[in-house]
């Protein structure tokens, strides 16, 4: 299906970064996976190259791109080379909008010129060991010392886990409140501050995934982002755009393992002939292809209301419950359709496979976003 959407500059942006893919990321994939990391120097190349934050102002180094269609644009291009590593939609779509959205005037000067250029790579850390979807059971605090907070406490599941220098913490900061907690901007180097190693998963290899420890970690007053009480406000406002970006990637990822499919059924032969052939075949191909294109179609026009500020929470929970299940059927019948080869790391289906079951929990799991979506049809 035509998607009308785009104009002629997201589609020389889609080129663009395309282009930058494939000649400075694809050709690491391997390596990146089996070293559990990707290469911080490709981070840096995205920032020279505009693609970190180009929705930022141009006096913090900026392009001043303030549509959400070029972040698609990226989710659409990673799911592509199915590159669940090199998290540019965690860093831009996610983490950098609590410092431009809820920082001040020297936190912003201070740290997005290093963000956009790819030298200071961003993490959240809300889950923890006993607290994943239900952010006010963290045990995580910050205690007010005068000259600086106290922050104590552990996080796991940590994307960018690894290689983040700056953290964006969430802490509880009034133990009679369990909704106040602050959000604490967390820089590598400082005397508490530990990480874990990285932690093996079932997919996403080339994803630096870690566990954080805060032991008597002094963070600076400076370091606060917003009210020291209003984290949870900030945590759940910023929650659409973040599943929003899910719902971009999976969709994408969905198209990717479609297109991977089409391309190993019309070469397969079985019982002579090409197992594309065969009508059972042809019938969950076209079953995958309408969903997705159902699916696209609802995406992108959750992308433009999201421009308009008019998307959601219970929409965006929409787009990344149907979204993500759909990728998973798409994924699974992807193996089943390669038959044994789709079990094979080798090919692109088994990683996508592997990839892709963290969808429906990541973000917020798919029975957090049915209790969102239920939530607002006031049962």
């Amino acid at each position: 299906m035509q998607r009308t959407h785009f104009d002629t500059e997201h589609n020389l942006f889609r080129d663009a970064f395309a282009a930058f893919l494939d000649k400075e990321v694809v050709p690491h994939q391997d390596a990146w996976e089996e070293a559990g990391v990707v290469d911080r120097s490709v981070w840096r190349k995205a920032g020279e190259m505009g693609f970190l934050l180009p929705w930022a102002d141009e006096e913090y180094g900026g392009t001043g791109l303030k549509d959400f269609r070029y972040e698609q644009i990226m989710c659409e291009e990673l799911a592509r080379i199915n590159e669940p590593g090199f998290m540019i939609p965690l860093h831009s779509a996610l983490c950098g909008p609590y410092i431009a959205e809820y920082g001040n005037a020297e936190q912003k000067a201070r740290l997005l010129p290093g963000i956009i250029r790819g030298e200071t790579i961003l993490a959240v850390a809300m889950t923890e060991p006993a607290a994943g979807s239900d952010l006010a059971g963290m045990r995580t605090t910050a205690v007010d010392k005068g000259d600086h907070w106290l922050l104590n406490g552990s996080k796991v599941f940590i994307s960018n886990g690894y290689l983040a220098d700056v953290v964006i913490v969430a802490a509880k900061t009034d133990p009679a409140n369990k909704h106040a907690m602050g959000l604490f901007l967390v820089e590598r180097g400082m005397p508490g501050f530990e990480r874990g190693k990285k932690l093996k998963k079932l997919g996403m290899h080339s994803q630096d995934t870690a566990e954080l420890f805060f032991n008597e970690v002094k963070v600076p007053k400076e370091n606060l982002l917003g009210d020291a009480k209003g984290g949870f406000f900030y945590l759940m406002n910023m929650l659409a755009q973040e599943r929003l970006t899910n719902a971009c990637g999976a969709v994408a990822g969905a198209e990717a393992a479609l297109q991977a499919t089409v391309e190993y059924v019309r070469e397969r032969q079985a019982f002579g002939r090409p197992v594309a052939h065969f009508q059972n075949t042809r019938f969950k191909l076209a079953e995958m292809r309408t969903q997705i294109d159902v699916a696209q179609v609802f995406t992108d026009r959750c992308v433009m209301d999201h421009n308009q500020k008019q998307l959601s929470p219970e929409v965006a929970a929409e787009a990344k419950l149907f979204t993500t299940e759909l990728l998973g059927k798409v994924v699974d019948e992807g193996v089943q359709l390669h038959g044994g080869w789709g079990y094979m790391w080798e090919y692109p289906i088994c990683k996508m496979y592997a990839n892709a079951r963290i969808q429906r929990i990541f973000a917020g799991t798919s029975e957090i976003m049915k209790e969102i979506i239920s939530r607002g049809m006031k049962l």
